[in-house]
C-alpha cells in the first residue's frame, strides 16, 4: 500500500518517513485538472463532469460527500512488473493526483487517503524514509496548483513520527489553503484509528483536569470535535470507503468515522485504480439501503 502502519508513545497531533530526495524533476507528478485527465479506463476524458456521471448511471445530488482510499497494493504492483517499491509507491502517488482530480470534478467534498499509518513504520528504514520523502514532495509541489482548483490540503496523524521537513510541508499546505472550500483532501500520514481516538480523549482531559470541562459533559459530539478529520465540518466522516488490492480489513483506519460508512473493496492495485473503478464504487454506493445503525424494518 502506499499505506505504510503502532509505535508507541507521543501525542503530538496534525488536526495533521526521514524525508528521502525527492524524484527527479523530468519525473515530477502533475495534479491533474479534472477535465484533462489521461483515460486508461475506456470512458472518454473529454465529457463534462455531470454528463459522464449521468451515462455512468449516477445520480450526481447522491454521490457519497466523503469519500476515504485505502491505497494498498503499490508493492505489489510493482513486483509483478519487476519494479522496486519505490516505483510502486510513486505511481501510487501519482494515481492519488489523478483521483483528487476526479473527485473534484464530480462534486465530492472530502477525501481522504491513508498514505502511512504508524504500524508501517516498522518496515525497512529505505522504503520508510522513501515514502516520507515522497510524500513530502508531493505535499509541497502541489500547494499551488491545489490552492487555485479551490482543493484544501491537509496532513492529519501523529506529527511526533514525521521528519521536520514533512511536519513544515504540513503547516505550509494547511496554511496555503485552509480557505479553499471546494474539496477537502486529507492525507493521513503516521495515522492510525486507535491512535486518533486516544489522542482525542487525552485532550478531553486536559480540558476537564483545567476545569475547562466536567467528565459528566463528555458525550460523542465532544469526542468527534478532537478528532483529526473534525477540520472537516459536516463532512468529518467518510461515507464510502474504498480499499484496493483485495484486502478485506480497514487496518486502523478512521476506527470511529467509519462507525456507519459504506465499504468497497476491490482486487485492483492502487495505481491501477482509474476512473472507471472510481465509477463503480460510486454507483455500489448509490446502490446501498443506508441506514446510521437502525434496524431493517420487515
Amino acid at each position: 500500500m502506499m499505506l505504510l502502519s503502532h509505535s508507541s508513545s507521543a501525542t503530538t497531533t496534525t488536526r495533521g518517513l526521514a524525508a528521502a530526495p525527492p524524484p527527479a524533476r523530468s519525473r515530477r507528478a502533475r495534479l491533474l485538472p479534472p477535465r484533462a485527465r489521461v483515460d486508461t479506463t475506456g470512458v472518454s476524458a473529454d465529457r463534462p463532469a455531470e454528463a459522464l456521471l449521468l451515462q455512468s448511471g449516477l445520480r450526481p445530488e447522491s454521490l457519497p460527500r466523503h469519500v476515504a482510499v485505502v491505497m494498498d497494493g503499490n508493492s505489489r504492483w510493482a513486483r509483478a512488473r519487476g519494479l522496486t517499491p519505490a516505483d510502486g509507491h510513486k505511481a501510487g502517488g501519482r494515481n492519488l493526483e489523478r483521483i483528487v482530480g476526479l473527485s473534484r470534478a464530480w462534486g465530492i467534498r472530502a477525501l481522504t487517503a491513508f498514505v502511512c499509518s504508524r504500524e508501517n513504520l516498522s518496515r525497512p528504514k529505505a522504503e520508510v524514509d522513501y515514502m516520507m520523502g515522497l510524500s513530502e514532495w508531493l505535499i509541497g509541489d502541489n500547494i499551488d496548483k491545489l490552492s487555485r482548483q479551490g482543493i484544501r490540503l491537509q496532513v492529519i496523524g501523529d506529527t511526533s513520527k514525521m521528519s521536520g521537513s514533512l511536519r513544515s510541508a504540513a503547516v505550509q499546505a494547511d496554511e496555503a489553503t485552509r480557505h479553499n472550500s471546494q474539496l477537502h483532501v486529507m492525507l493521513a500520514i503516521c495515522y492510525s484509528g486507535r491512535w486518533d481516538m486516544v489522542q482525542a480523549c487525552r485532550e478531553l482531559a486536559r480540558e476537564a483536569q483545567a476545569n475547562r470541562l466536567s467528565p459528566d459533559d463528555i458525550d460523542e459530539s465532544l469526542v468527534a470535535g478532537k478528532l483529526a478529520t473534525s477540520a472537516a465540518g459536516e463532512f468529518s466522516c467518510p461515507d464510502l470507503v474504498i480499499r484496493t488490492s483485495g484486502e478485506l480489513r480497514l487496518s486502523n483506519f478512521l476506527l470511529w468515522q467509519s462507525a456507519y460508512s459504506e465499504f468497497f473493496f476491490t482486487d485492483k492495485m492502487w495505481p491501477d485504480f482509474g476512473e472507471a473503478e472510481y465509477l463503480e464504487a460510486l454507483r455500489s454506493f448509490q446502490g446501498r439501503d443506508r441506514r446510521f445503525g437502525q434496524s431493517k424494518l420487515l
